[in-house]
């Protein structure tokens, strides 16, 4: 059974989200914090985190961060009484993989997980089935969630993984941000276009750090992304 992980010190909530989760046949586990959230992780091993972002002792954007400043790719979706493309673009900075606004249907939760779950061949019976694609020099490995630039392993999280993927699958083709959007989350979620530019600017920097020269991903002014041939 899939372990999904809430983090939240809402009770109520949390009592929601449990019993919704588990209605939809996920194994819970609770946090009431993002102190605890993080023990949580290690302990409990999640295939993702479902967390609040206002929390007492640590927060959820502060909890993401030390999870991937630390490594940890576990996907987070992000839960907020706020609502503003700003709030989102900070989350996803941190390295969140997908945001929802509260109030929110439980249905949309699901199917918000599902598709993360799905997407990145975490759960059982991955659908795939892919064999690693080298791409000139960079590598990627679908089932394994892995790019490797020059050798080197690029740090993703499982969002940024499509992200790229969707480029260098279809280097010198142009994608606009609403294209990107629709291959790498497969979902109804609204999302601005800055969005689609926080990964793109987070995958550059990333690959960057690797190797100084990397300048594969082009911008297309008014259009999108594209991969350039080397």
């Amino acid at each position: 059974m899939t372990r999904i992980l809430v983090v939240d010190d809402d009770r109520q909530l949390i009592e929601v989200l449990s019993i919704g989760l588990g209605d939809a046949g996920y194994e819970v586990r609770t946090a009431n914090d993002g102190l605890e959230g993080l023990d949580a992780v290690k302990s409990f091993r999640p295939a993702l985190v479902v967390a609040d972002v206002n929390m007492p002792r640590l927060d959820g954007f502060q909890m993401c961060k030390r999870l991937r400043d630390a490594g940890d790719a576990t996907p987070v979706v992000l839960l907020t009484s706020r609502d503003g493309e700003i709030d989102e673009t900070l989350g996803l900075e941190l390295g969140a993989d997908d945001y929802v606004t509260k109030p929110f249907a439980m249905r949309v939760l699901v199917a918000r997980i599902a598709a993360i779950l799905r997407r990145d061949a975490i759960r059982a019976g991955k659908e795939r089935g892919e064999v690693a694609t080298s791409i000139g020099e960079l590598t990627l490995d679908s089932d394994r969630v892995e790019a490797r630039w020059k050798g080197t392993m690029v740090p993703l999280t499982l969002t940024e993984f499509r992200v790229l993927e969707a480029l260098a699958r279809r280097k010198g083709h142009v994608l606009t941000r609403d294209k990107l959007l629709d291959l790498v989350r497969g979902d109804d979620s609204v999302v601005g276009e800055r969005i689609v530019d926080v990964y793109v600017r987070r995958l550059r920097r990333k690959l960057e750090a690797i190797d100084g020269t990397f300048a594969r991903i082009e911008t297309v002014v008014g259009m999108g992304y594209r991969w350039k041939d080397s």
